[in-house]
């Protein structure tokens, strides 16, 4: 499928003048081709001029940068209700983007209904499928054996509808789109939670479930809720051990991980153009740890050279003459602003169990002893999509350079993932790699792998407490390596690779010294590294397939009988009346991500088949009743059983039933299979104290009802054995409460008012059975 062709280069000059470009005209430049994989498919920068034209005339104020982007991208400027956290738009992005474990569920569904071609540029990208054991050869090799029907799949899918279609082996979805299809301005989907890496390079770009992708591949205008503002003033800049990481560490310890719920946000100030294009990826990827609907860098000369570095001037310049637009108005006024002086801010480390639980690396030491925390680190990881730039990767390996030198190896396991086939071809060349393999470093192949738990280790049991330190971007309990006792902590690739060498979490890198075999003291020297490679990326093997210009004869056939790929049948539509004294199949206790509702890991391999994802529904939540995970009462027969077999009972006697959950419900990833194992096991609704964005969209997609509390007291009225009943659907209404009535064993009915966030248009996928079945409906 894929060659081997000869390496390309990029190099460029750096950028001059862009800065003073903002003061310039925004026009907008003819014909400069979206990237060099679609020769004619263009920016669009004039349909982002006319439309803010409009919204100006109408609102009357200084927009901010992400309102730019997003009201350049409306579908109806001139009609379109615009009120940040009230107002649905409906937006036009340029493109589309899904990584192979959700690409599976995502293209099913848009075959499923019958539109020959997707209707705005989109790709797959094989990244996900990939599990780190023995190093990038053997891993990388063993992957395109075990998942090759599923590999298959997706290569002929993208050639029928006219997707690009990126290989095992190419890198990871979120660096690939960084080093080709990003550009500032753009407004992308992904059907990854962290899909707003590219806001490092002034897109908004914005993690969705695959129905979320199917609507705007089928042509559909792409619907979301109007965030609200959040803007980080940054002031001052980096020195010494403090990198980009620290900056989101940090607002992830002020903001917290749903303190960006409904919101974008916004980096300003005179500290922006202290950073890099890839450091600020590094911020806005790991901007999905704090709940936010994308983060955002205005245009810097970092963004004009990074474009330049990677073979797309033309876009570079084209970004610099439309700069005005690409940055927010004087006096624009944001909903909650954080201040973060870079000159003063020093290395932060985060965790375990959440990103968001922020110490300062002088003060890990202390923290660990008094929280008992595991001292030896067991594992230190760094790369993946967060932390593999060229300017990561000399950073740390400067460090383990030095280390090396004084005659040090590492203490903990090694591991490094390189971000792309382009970052490994180039670090490779210019002897990074070499000098992370020198220290002991393990090299992986270009994937996710431990950052999502495809990490096939062996050095620890399942139970056993262990510390890890990664500089990956989430940390929730068994996220890395499926074992709850695993202690995860999050910090720059600089850190992780000095506590490779020091092995505990008594050891800071940045005061401390070491002993070399020759019984002299070691100190670590601030790290250094390079922006860019000063010969230019050197892209390594082709694994890019272009859709065929001719795809008439391309057919797809998925086996009945596989155990990975299952075609999918339309959801019912509702019945139409109300849903009455049906059983709670989990009340939930505490926090639920979207691995704790359908875990990624070894289930990844079963992303494409519904029925089988379907078995890991819930398993990782604990039941309030028994403080158990996967262990809930059977109400019909009094019986306990796991959560799945549970709901397959209750769907095999047609009998429905109802989540009940906690605080900031679904966080994490934006796995659809957390939405439609709900919706195909049985599941009529999921009722909790607050929702993540993401989830709560899913949910709505799979025709689902996502309510809350109106009064979040009242999670604490109900039990497990509990009857319910949803009142008032005959008369849903955008803005109108339902009533829960909740009937206890006794007899005694209770009455609590629960909210929901439909609006008239999703309404109609609740009716219609989930909104699959509505675009269905609309393309007969």
């Amino acid at each position: 499928m894929f060659s081997r062709s000869a390496a390309r280069v990029f190099k460029g000059p750096a950028a001059s003048g862009v800065l003073g470009a903002r003061r310039a005209m925004a026009t907008a430049p003819q014909k400069v081709p979206m990237s060099r994989h679609e020769p004619n498919k263009f920016i669009n920068y004039q349909r982002i001029a006319d439309n803010l034209e409009i919204v100006r005339k109408r609102l009357d104020r200084p927009l901010t940068l992400s309102e730019k982007v997003l009201y350049g991208h409306l579908d109806n400027a001139a009609e379109q209700d615009i009120q940040r956290g009230v107002s649905y738009l409906q937006l036009r992005p340029d493109r589309v983007v899904c990584q192979d474990a959700t690409a599976q569920m995502a293209l099913l569904q848009f075959m499923s209904a019958g539109i020959p071609e997707v209707a705005v540029p989109s790709s797959v990208h094989c990244d996900h499928l990939i599990l780190g054991e023995s190093g990038a050869a053997e891993d990388l090799a063993r992957a395109k054996e075990v998942n090759k029907e599923v590999y298959d799949f997706l290569s002929s899918t993208c050639a029928k509808y006219n997707l690009g279609f990126w290989g095992p082996g190419s890198g990871i979805i979120h660096q690939i789109v960084i080093e080709n299809y990003a550009f500032p301005g753009a407004l992308i989907i992904g059907t990854d939670s962290h899909t707003p890496n590219a806001g490092g390079l002034g897109a908004a770009a914005v993690g969705v479930g695959g129905a979320d992708a199917v609507d705007v591949m089928s042509g559909i205008p792409w619907e979301l809720k109007c965030p609200k503002a959040i803007g980080v003033k940054l002031t001052g800049s980096m020195n010494g051990w403090t990198s980009p990481k620290d900056i989101i560490l940090e607002v992830a310890g002020i903001l917290t991980v749903k303190g960006g719920t409904g919101a974008i946000v916004e980096y300003f100030g005179p500290g922006v153009d202290s950073v890099s294009a890839t450091g600020m990826g590094t911020v806005c990827n790991m901007g999905a740890e704090i709940g936010a609907t994308t983060s955002i860098f205005p245009f810097t000369e970092s963004m004009h050279r990074y474009l330049v570095s990677t073979g797309r001037p033309e876009v570079a310049e084209a970004s610099k003459q439309f700069a005005k637009n690409l940055h927010a108005d004087e006096g624009a006024k944001y909903d909650e602003v954080v201040e973060v002086n870079l000159s003063e801010l020093e290395p932060r480390i985060n965790g375990p169990f959440t990103p968001d639980l922020m110490t300062p690396m002088k003060k890990f030491k202390e923290t660990a002893r008094e929280k008992s925390w595991p001292q030896d680190i067991s594992a230190c990881l760094i790369g993946s999509c967060t932390n593999s730039s060229y300017e990561d990767m000399t950073r740390a390996a400067s460090l383990a350079k030095e280390a090396v030198a004084a005659g040090l190896k590492v203490k903990s396991d090694f591991i490094i993932t390189p971000g792309s086939e382009q970052i490994r071809a180039t670090t490779e060349r210019d002897g990074l790699l070499s000098i992370f393999r020198d220290a002991g470093g393990t090299i992986l192949a270009n994937a996710c792998g431990p950052c999502i738990g495809q990490w096939a280790r062996h050095d620890v049991q399942k139970g056993e407490r262990n510390t890890i330190v990664t500089s990956y971007n989430r940390n929730f309990t068994g996220r890395n390596d499926g074992n709850p006792a695993t202690h995860g902590f999050v910090a720059s690739p600089e850190i992780v690779t000095a506590l490779a060498f020091g092995g505990s979490t008594d050891f800071n890198p940045v005061t401390d010294t070491l002993t070399t075999p020759s019984g002299k003291p070691f100190k670590f020297s601030p790290p250094n590294g390079t922006e860019l490679p000063a010969r230019g990326f050197d892209t390594g093997l082709n694994t890019y397939q272009a859709p065929p210009a001719d795809r008439s004869s391309i057919t797809i056939q998925v086996s009945p009988d596989s155990q990975r790929l299952q075609l999918l049948n339309p959801f019912k539509p509702w019945n139409g009346k109300d849903i009455e004294e049906v059983p709670i199949l989990i009340k939930v206790k505490g926090k639920c991500t979207t691995d704790h509702i359908s875990m990624a890991g070894p289930w990844l391999k079963y992303r494409g088949h519904l029925d089988n994802i379907s078995n890991n529904m819930l398993i990782g939540a604990t039941n309030s009743e028994n403080g158990e995970a996967n262990k809930v009462r059977n109400q019909v027969t009094g019986e306990f059983d796991t959560v799945p077999g549970t709901a397959r009972y209750y769907k095999a006697h047609d009998i429905p039933w109802i989540v009940i959950g906690d605080e900031n419900y679904g966080e994490g990833s934006s796995r659809e299979h957390a939405a439609m194992s709900v919706r195909f096991l049985g599941g009529a609704a999921v009722i909790v104290k607050s929702f993540a964005r993401i989830h709560e969209t899913n949910l709505k997609k799979q025709g689902l009802l996502p309510l809350t509390f109106h009064n979040p007291k009242d999670y604490d009225r109900i039990s497990s054995e509990d009857k319910l009943s949803i009142l008032g659907l005959k008369d849903l209404t955008p803005g109108k409460p339902l009533t829960l009535r909740v009937t206890k064993p006794s007899g005694e009915k209770l009455d609590i008012t629960v909210d929901h966030t439909f609006n008239e248009n999703q309404i109609t996928w609740f009716r219609a059975g989930s909104a699959l079945n509505e675009i269905a409906k609309s393309k007969k």
